[in-house]
């Protein structure tokens, strides 16, 4: 088994102890992303659709650093402080990924990290 630790100045710095992602042979497991200006280190403004774009926009940078494509992700689990909120993931994610799309589960929460009102992570599967 290979372990690589993936790091990307393009997406936020870890905020605890973990790693932005880790890769073990030709999988990688990206930890959840917030929509942390990679900067700035604080939550965008502009409400949730700018949320969400910023989620998939550090997403799209891990998922870069870890040398693949979101084409590559079969899973990705979206956490919302607002189910009702889960039209606009479903907008949004439209212009980040294109069909067979993954596998995906949406998960009600009461807080998340920073105030946010998205995280998203995602598994991926390198060739």
């Amino acid at each position: 088994m290979t372990k690589t630790i993936i790091q990307t100045n393009n997406a936020p710095a870890a905020i605890g102890t973990y790693s932005q992602a880790v890769k073990v042979d030709n999988t990688v497991y990206i930890s959840g992303q917030i929509p942390l200006d990679p900067v700035s280190m604080e939550i965008i403004e502009g409400g949730i659709e700018a949320q969400i774009t910023r989620v998939f926009d550090n997403l799209s940078a891990v998922v870069e650093a870890s040398g693949g494509t979101l084409k590559d992700v079969v899973k990705l689990n979206v956490f919302l402080t607002d189910l009702s909120n889960f039209p606009t993931v479903n907008e949004i994610m439209a212009k980040y990924f294109s069909e067979p799309y993954p596998a995906r589960a949406a998960i009600g929460v009461t807080a998340l990290p920073k105030a946010s009102e998205v995280e998203m992570d995602a598994i991926l599967i390198l060739e």
